[in-house]
């Protein structure tokens, strides 16, 4: 029996309009959609996807949402072997994530694991967050010659990343904000960023001024930091 083939589709950051033709394409011809659940049961690729998904076959893929390597390697391997049962009976199975596949991603860590068990892997680019988030506030993220940071808002580097020459995409910005408001006040850089939660969904809010965000803000929270 011929295996099947594991496909990382990105579904881009929220707006519906954004999914990549490609994408469809690969959605709608594919046997079994994996869907990402987070511990708390959000679905947000899902909601994207759903209209090219609906009469498929589904796996659901909970995935640890923590910074604790052991309990999320855990579920990545849950998910890995899931999906080789699947890929073992010949069939094909579209992995959807947020944004694309490669910045951040659920999916690059599976592929791997399915990639080392022998079976044959594809990625499709998304349009990423940031880039949509950049298209939202009406700036560029890098002209010329500028260099183009992105890095968690979380990040210990951040404050040697403020020296470069640089533009910065702060991602996961969600209860690091009022920090990152701070060291950006003491560079005096705080009107270089904007930041915008849940880009293209439709919950999504632009903050002009990240120092007036309040607490409780989403996961999809990204700062731009204008060079």
């Amino acid at each position: 029996m011929k295996k099947g083939k594991l496909y990382g589709v990105g579904v881009g950051p929220g707006d519906k309009e954004l999914i990549t033709l490609k994408a469809v394409r690969i959605l709608k011809q594919c046997d079994v959609a994996a869907v990402p659940v987070t511990a708390g049961g959000e679905k947000t690729a899902y909601s994207i996807a759903e209209e090219f998904i609906k009469d498929k076959e589904i796996l659901r893929c909970t995935i640890e949402m923590t910074r604790d390597k052991k309990s999320i390697m855990q579920s990545y391997l849950k998910a890995a072997e899931d999906i080789e049962i699947l890929l073992s009976l010949g069939k094909s199975v579209a992995f959807i994530t947020l944004g694309d596949p490669t910045i951040y991603s659920t999916y690059m860590q599976i592929d791997a694991l399915i990639r080392d068990k022998g079976y044959e892997t594809e990625i499709v680019s998304g349009v990423t967050s940031f880039c949509a988030a950049a298209a939202k506030l009406k700036i560029s993220l890098c002209e010329r010659d500028d260099a183009l940071v992105i890095i968690p808002a979380f990040s210990k580097d951040l404050k040697n990343c403020l020296d470069l020459k640089a533009g910065l995409v702060l991602m996961k910005a969600s209860g690091h904000v009022d920090d990152v408001a701070k060291l950006l006040k003491k560079e005096n850089r705080l009107n270089d960023a904007k930041m915008i939660e849940c880009c293209g969904m439709k919950n999504e809010k632009i903050y002009e001024d990240i120092d007036q965000a309040k607490d409780n803000l989403s996961y999809f929270s990204t700062i731009i930091v204008k060079r």
